[in-house]
Protein backbone atom coordinates (compact mmCIF):
# COMPACT_ATOMS: atom_id res chain seq x y z
CA UNK A 1 0.00 0.00 0.00
CA UNK A 2 1.71 3.52 -0.97
CA UNK A 3 2.07 6.20 1.55
CA UNK A 4 -0.72 8.90 1.43
CA UNK A 5 0.69 12.33 1.85
CA UNK A 6 -0.27 15.67 2.28
CA UNK A 7 2.07 18.29 0.54
CA UNK A 8 3.48 20.26 3.93
CA UNK A 9 4.11 17.03 5.55
CA UNK A 10 6.61 16.45 2.57
CA UNK A 11 8.43 19.24 4.19
CA UNK A 12 8.08 18.14 7.91
CA UNK A 13 8.96 14.79 7.33
CA UNK A 14 12.99 16.24 5.97
CA UNK A 15 12.93 17.33 9.86
CA UNK A 16 11.91 14.96 11.42
CA UNK A 17 13.78 13.26 14.31
CA UNK A 18 11.20 11.11 16.24
CA UNK A 19 9.04 14.10 17.90
CA UNK A 20 5.49 14.25 17.64
CA UNK A 21 1.90 15.10 19.06
CA UNK A 22 2.25 11.95 21.59
CA UNK A 23 3.33 8.45 21.80
CA UNK A 24 0.52 7.06 18.63
CA UNK A 25 1.11 9.73 16.58
CA UNK A 26 5.12 9.54 17.05
CA UNK A 27 5.40 6.09 16.35
CA UNK A 28 2.98 6.50 13.20
CA UNK A 29 5.10 8.97 11.87
CA UNK A 30 8.32 7.52 12.27
CA UNK A 31 7.22 4.24 10.39
CA UNK A 32 6.19 6.48 7.38
CA UNK A 33 9.46 8.29 7.28
CA UNK A 34 11.19 4.68 7.54
CA UNK A 35 9.26 3.49 4.18
CA UNK A 36 9.67 6.79 2.36
CA UNK A 37 13.58 6.84 3.58
CA UNK A 38 13.68 3.28 2.26
CA UNK A 39 12.68 4.45 -1.23
CA UNK A 40 8.52 3.57 -0.87
CA UNK A 41 6.40 5.66 -3.10
CA UNK A 42 4.30 7.92 -1.30
CA UNK A 43 1.27 9.84 -3.31
CA UNK A 44 0.20 13.30 -2.42
CA UNK A 45 -3.71 13.77 -1.29
CA UNK A 46 -5.95 16.81 -0.67
CA UNK A 47 -6.65 16.26 3.09
CA UNK A 48 -5.68 14.26 5.87
CA UNK A 49 -3.18 11.55 4.95
CA UNK A 50 -1.93 8.57 6.78
CA UNK A 51 -0.02 10.92 8.92
CA UNK A 52 -2.68 12.39 10.01
CA UNK A 53 -4.56 9.15 11.19
CA UNK A 54 -3.50 9.03 14.52
CA UNK A 55 -4.82 12.71 15.41
CA UNK A 56 -8.10 12.45 13.31
CA UNK A 57 -10.31 11.62 16.38
CA UNK A 58 -9.31 13.78 18.66
CA UNK A 59 -10.91 16.66 19.52
CA UNK A 60 -8.00 19.50 19.41
CA UNK A 61 -6.93 17.51 15.85
CA UNK A 62 -6.21 20.70 13.56
CA UNK A 63 -6.16 18.16 10.31
CA UNK A 64 -9.57 19.22 8.45
CA UNK A 65 -9.15 23.09 9.16
CA UNK A 66 -8.50 25.80 6.69
CA UNK A 67 -5.18 26.86 7.63
CA UNK A 68 -3.70 23.63 7.01
CA UNK A 69 -5.24 23.07 4.09
CA UNK A 70 -3.84 26.74 2.38
CA UNK A 71 -0.43 25.67 4.44
CA UNK A 72 -0.45 22.31 1.85
CA UNK A 73 -1.22 25.12 -0.77
CA UNK A 74 1.76 26.54 0.16
CA UNK A 75 3.71 23.78 0.56
CA UNK A 76 2.64 22.15 -3.04
CA UNK A 77 3.42 25.56 -4.73
CA UNK A 78 7.18 25.49 -3.14
CA UNK A 79 7.53 22.47 -3.20
CA UNK A 80 6.55 22.12 -7.39
CA UNK A 81 8.76 24.88 -7.97
CA UNK A 82 11.62 23.59 -6.47
CA UNK A 83 11.48 20.21 -8.09
CA UNK A 84 10.22 21.43 -11.23
CA UNK A 85 7.61 18.66 -10.60
CA UNK A 86 3.48 19.29 -9.80
CA UNK A 87 3.01 18.35 -6.25
CA UNK A 88 -0.52 18.08 -7.13
CA UNK A 89 -3.21 15.25 -5.44
CA UNK A 90 -2.64 11.87 -7.31
CA UNK A 91 0.77 13.00 -7.78
CA UNK A 92 3.13 9.70 -7.18
CA UNK A 93 6.50 10.54 -5.77
CA UNK A 94 9.58 8.55 -4.56
CA UNK A 95 12.12 10.72 -2.62
CA UNK A 96 15.33 9.23 -4.35
CA UNK A 97 18.42 11.60 -3.32
CA UNK A 98 18.31 14.05 -5.77
CA UNK A 99 14.94 15.33 -4.82
CA UNK A 100 16.00 14.83 -1.01
CA UNK A 101 18.66 17.01 -1.04
CA UNK A 102 17.52 19.41 -3.37
CA UNK A 103 14.32 19.77 -0.76
CA UNK A 104 16.86 20.03 1.89
CA UNK A 105 19.14 22.67 0.31
CA UNK A 106 16.09 24.47 -0.52
CA UNK A 107 14.50 24.18 2.98
CA UNK A 108 17.83 24.87 4.54
CA UNK A 109 17.97 28.04 2.79
CA UNK A 110 14.06 29.08 3.63
CA UNK A 111 13.71 29.37 -0.04
CA UNK A 112 10.26 26.67 0.61
CA UNK A 113 9.19 26.91 3.80
CA UNK A 114 6.21 29.58 3.30
CA UNK A 115 3.75 26.57 4.65
CA UNK A 116 5.70 26.89 8.05
CA UNK A 117 4.18 29.54 8.91
CA UNK A 118 2.69 29.87 12.24
CA UNK A 119 3.85 26.44 13.03
CA UNK A 120 4.61 25.37 16.41
CA UNK A 121 7.34 22.88 15.08
CA UNK A 122 9.38 25.61 13.18
CA UNK A 123 12.09 26.22 15.91
CA UNK A 124 12.84 22.44 16.53
CA UNK A 125 12.90 22.42 12.33
CA UNK A 126 15.10 25.07 11.92
CA UNK A 127 17.29 23.83 14.76
CA UNK A 128 17.42 20.31 12.77
CA UNK A 129 17.85 22.24 9.14
CA UNK A 130 20.56 24.49 10.86
CA UNK A 131 22.57 21.11 11.64
CA UNK A 132 22.56 19.63 7.91
CA UNK A 133 19.48 17.52 9.03
CA UNK A 134 22.29 15.71 11.79
CA UNK A 135 19.42 13.82 13.38
CA UNK A 136 16.32 13.65 10.88
CA UNK A 137 15.10 10.40 10.46
CA UNK A 138 14.96 10.70 6.24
Amino acid sequence: MTVRLRPHHLLCILTYVGKGYGRDFTANMSAIVRRIASGEEFEIVSGPDDICSPRLNEQASHCHEARISLRDENAAQDISRCLGIGVEAGARINLGMPLKMALRRSFAAEDIRSACFGCEWTYLCRAVASSDFECSIL
